[in-house]
């Protein structure tokens, strides 16, 4: 308990035509730290709903989320300060530069250790519209959280934090006193005790809280809230559906309330608040995410794990005042442990996919057999495997959305799964029952935890508050060999990464365990001698007690077999099974004008979770040129995980398709890839070089001679950089291609821009030119208005076609002109410029300035105009020409012929445009 506790009183009256409280505030601060103080500094984040220019509204934009930046002026929030005091006297204060959501006061005498001053102040605040972060106005009231003025936390420094829509304001105990005047239409709800006053215009409502954290709140026209008497506590919620009985309801609060008790101990408070708002912005994936008539999981299981979850959440948050921001891992490691031994202790039987586990088409897939809290590990080895998971000490500012979301409270549950394995169940429910117990009500840290822990327990936990919560190496132990020596049998483990924790060795016979132990300082390899109790095989973390990089290479039989693993084949994708070799297949849809509609079988071992080796054949059959074509890739992805590089891929990639009428080409290429890590998860750049031997052998017409383009080789090598900010998007790539015949470096600079106003400017440069070429014809020229593609990268529909629809495909390349001008293509040097600026919503009018340089020739100057459909950008566009040097094209015969179309069938392009913002 804290001795000496701040207080707040505030007197706050709702203006409801402004949406804005106006506000007197009194602050009895303590300093409960160990230094004095100069200053003091208080958290005012209303007002980072200000501008544009706020932390929040750069959150916002790093999630492709532009609502709060080009919000209207009526839907934004702020602060009015009309005056500040300090001990009774005027006071200086300034809102911080780079942080208008914090305030500092200057101090005319310093704060001495144990002394506490009295902060007075009046001031307003507009309400921003809770279409942001879900508090603030809403149609039908208001949503308030972190609506008042905070002083900051003090603890050997200041823990100064910006609003970020992660709800995650470090606060300490406070006593609070709140006074409300409301027209009579609004009722209210708190988490504080209420009492009401009834006027003849307004009511007046009177909330009082000891040792409360982050007051809130719900102010309606209708009362959506409801009371529910549990043994020990009353449960304020608005969560439950109308539809749920009240007595059911009871009935799981108790349970609920009981586990948790069970496990944490008694809750310092009389009452819960369980609001709507909380819950959805920290759901329970897999449940909320799913439309309404999928119904996988019953009612009163959704409802049952849904309430556990908020009602964990506020148990541990509202007790337990951990910096949220910096040592988050605490509160959503216990929460998501919980939540795993609720589930493990009252729904053992739901799997993973619920009832569609037993679906006939899923049933023999191996993701069907997950239990529901196999989600954690599956989910955590998703993004490890890729190696985008973030050590649980990373800040929550740092981590990327999915992360934050999802994987580092997976990780962190995970973790103490882990030490219930290791420690034994008792022994860690006690520990955390007693860190509870012994820390509830206080600020409490890492160390706490470690010091309690340390306490409680005689097994060395340093690799755990060490290296798997500071660090993201991953765990991979593989078991090398077993060898039966006389009545013993020697099993051979290797650590196969950098990390050293305690690891489970099982012995099996007929599936069942005979045998389980843990092993702790395996740091290399390890022989460990065993009497032969005629196991059939051994493996490593049978039980799943701890997240792991690889499981496929955690068993061992004892008999050797020549097959290690048979054949499994799966439709499209499942998750691996370490007992199997599975291939999986699924059928491919294309078309292209020359093939028609292309019906393929792709084969490939690529499961859900990332491999390093990634094989894929792919046989099709073409029906309107009534032929055989497909492809295949050989890929090899090496991480790096000390080094600037993110990933090398080796591979190989092969192809045949028609190119033209009759006319089938093939394409051979091997090539490396190197990726280079982002500065951070959170980052949007992207920096790649690729260098490639591009090998084309096309058939040609029986009757035409054999020309250099009909079979050639290309060495191209890319260096790409991107940063695709949905406010300034820039991305640039240098090329350099030789050939037998030719050489040239090509430059493409684009930079996308959206004004104050939601439009766009889109601006292009290009410039191409050969070091050398001796090629003949226009083939490996640059193109004006289309390029000629000899490295078969770009997805035209008919890419021989000089009239029809398919002569119309724009895909922005080289030139990037929608007009066809006299002069198409330059065999010496190409500059040109593409841009375009929004007139309203999509609309756009685009211009286009060319210089191309041939051989012989002179200087050729090149010009367009025209209006741009952008519906979406390179996937969905539309291109009118007007003017050129063509003339005015509009006026001219054929003009639907000139119009130009951007149209992407690539999936993948698809999805990374609308998954953007999530991860």
């Amino acid at each position: 308990m804290i001795a000496q506790q701040n207080s707040i009183e505030i007197k706050a009256t709702l203006d409801d035509a402004k949406s804005q409280l106006n506000i007197q505030q009194k602050i009895v601060y303590y300093n409960t730290s160990d230094q004095e103080l100069e200053s003091v500094f208080l958290h005012n984040w209303p007002n980072s709903f200000k501008n544009r220019n706020t932390a929040l509204s750069k959150r916002f934009i790093e999630a492709y989320q532009k609502n709060l930046y080009f919000a209207k002026k009526e839907e934004l929030g702020a602060t009015d300060i009309k005056n500040i005091s300090v001990n009774f006297e005027a006071a200086d204060y300034r809102t911080l530069e780079k942080q208008i959501d914090i305030l500092e006061i200057p101090l005319k005498e310093t704060l001495k250790q144990n002394d506490s001053i009295i902060i007075n102040a009046t001031y307003s605040v507009k309400i921003p519209n809770a279409k942001f972060t879900n508090y603030g106005k809403t149609k039908t009231g208001y949503q308030l959280r972190y609506w008042y003025l905070n002083p900051a936390v003090h603890d050997k420094q200041w823990h100064l934090m910006s609003n970020l829509n992660n709800d995650d304001l470090h606060e300490i105990p406070t006593n609070y006193t709140l006074d409300l005047k409301l027209s009579k239409d609004y009722k209210v709800n708190s988490n504080l005790k209420k009492q009401k006053t009834n006027g003849k215009e307004f009511n007046h409502f009177h909330f009082t809280g000891k040792q409360k954290i982050d007051i809130v709140l719900a102010i309606d026209k209708t009362n959506t809230f409801k009371i529910y008497k549990t043994k020990n506590l009353a449960i304020h919620s608005d969560i439950l559906d109308v539809s749920i009985d009240d007595e059911l309801a009871t009935n799981m609060l108790n349970r609920e309330l009981k586990f948790l008790e069970k496990h944490l101990g008694k809750y310092p408070h009389k009452e819960i608040f369980l609001d709507k708002v909380t819950q959805k912005k920290d759901p329970v994936y897999g449940l909320s995410q799913l439309p309404d008539f999928v119904r996988p999981f019953s009612d009163i299981f959704k409802t049952d794990i849904t309430l556990f979850k908020i009602l964990t959440k506020k148990y541990i948050e509202n007790t337990l005042f951990v910096n949220k921001r910096k040592e988050y891992w605490i509160t959503d490691g216990l929460q998501s442990y919980l939540m795993m031994e609720y589930v493990d202790t009252f729904y053992p039987e739901v799997k993973f996919l619920g009832s569609t586990s037993k679906y006939w088409f899923l049933k023999n897939y191996n993701i069907a057999s997950l239990d529901f809290n196999d989600k954690y590990s599956f989910v955590y080895q998703l993004t490890a495997r890729s190696f985008l998971d973030q050590p649980l000490t990373t800040s929550a500012d740092s981590l990327s959305n999915f992360n934050r979301r999802i994987v580092n409270k997976y990780k962190a549950g995970l973790g103490f799964k882990y030490l219930k394995g290791y420690l034994g169940a008792q022994e860690l429910n006690e520990a955390i029952k007693t860190f509870y117990q012994n820390k509830k009500l206080q600020k409490v840290s890492t160390e706490d935890l470690k010091t309690t822990f340390k306490t409680l327990t005689k097994k060395d936990l340093s690799w755990f508050f060490g290296d798997y919560i500071q660090t993201n190496k991953k765990i991979d132990y593989t078991i090398k060999k077993t060898a039966i020596v006389g009545d013993s049998v020697k099993v051979t483990i290797k650590n196969k990464r950098n990390i050293t924790v305690p690891i489970a060795l099982y012995g099996l016979k007929n599936e069942e365990i005979k045998f389980k132990k843990w092993y702790l300082a395996i740091d290399s390899t390890q022989v460990i001698t065993l009497k032969n109790l005629d196991y059939e095989k051994f493996v490593l973390n049978y039980e799943q007690e701890y997240p792991e990089h690889n499981t496929l290479n955690n068993q061992k039989s004892i008999k050797n077999r020549l097959f290690k693993k048979p054949l499994k084949f799966s439709f499209i994708k499942d998750i691996q099974n370490p007992n199997y070799t599975q291939i999986f297949y699924q059928p491919t849809f294309d078309y292209n004008f020359y093939n028609g509609f292309i019906f393929g079988l792709k084969l490939h071992n690529k499961p859900i979770t990332q491999k390093n080796l990634e094989v894929v054949l792919k046989p099709s059959y073409a029906f309107k040129s009534n032929s055989m074509n497909g492809m295949f890739s050989l890929k090899y992805n090496h991480y790096f995980e000390e080094t600037r590089i993110y990933k090398i891929a080796y591979g190989l990639f092969g192809s045949t398709q028609h190119y033209a009428k009759g006319l089938s080409y093939n394409a051979f290429i091997p090539y490396v890839n190197l990726i280079f890590k982002r500065k951070s998860l959170r980052g949007l750049s992207r920096e790649s070089i690729t260098a490639k031997m591009v090998n084309i052998h096309k058939e040609t017409s029986p009757n035409q001679p054999f020309k250099e383009q009909d079979s050639y080789g290309v060495f191209k090598l890319d260096y790409q950089y991107s940063n695709p900010d949905i406010i300034k998007e820039f991305r640039y790539r240098f090329s350099f291609e030789a050939a037998k015949n030719f050489s040239k470096l090509s430059l493409d600079l684009r930079y996308r821009a959206l004004s104050t106003k939601d439009t766009q400017l889109d601006f292009r440069v290009f410039a191409g030119t050969f070091l050398n070429n001796s090629s003949t014809g226009d083939y490996f020229s640059f193109g004006l208005d289309r390029a000629n593609d000899y490295l078969f990268e770009l997805n035209y529909f008919g890419r021989s076609e000089s009239s029809g629809i398919f002569s119309q495909q724009f895909i922005i390349n080289e030139g990037g002109f929608k007009s066809i001008l006299p002069t198409r293509f330059a065999n010496q040097y190409l500059l040109s410029t593409n841009s375009s600026i929004g007139l309203w919503k999509w609309i756009e009018a685009y211009n286009g300035i060319a210089f191309l340089k041939n051989k012989g020739q002179y200087l050729y100057f090149g010009y367009e105009n025209g209006v741009r459909f952008n519906f979406i950008h390179n996937i969905l566009e539309v291109y009118f020409p007007l003017h050129s040097n063509n003339g005015w094209e509009v006026a001219q015969k054929s003009y639907v012929e000139k119009i130009r179309f951007t149209l992407s069938a690539d999936i993948q392009s698809i999805y990374n445009f609308f998954r953007r913002g999530f991860l």
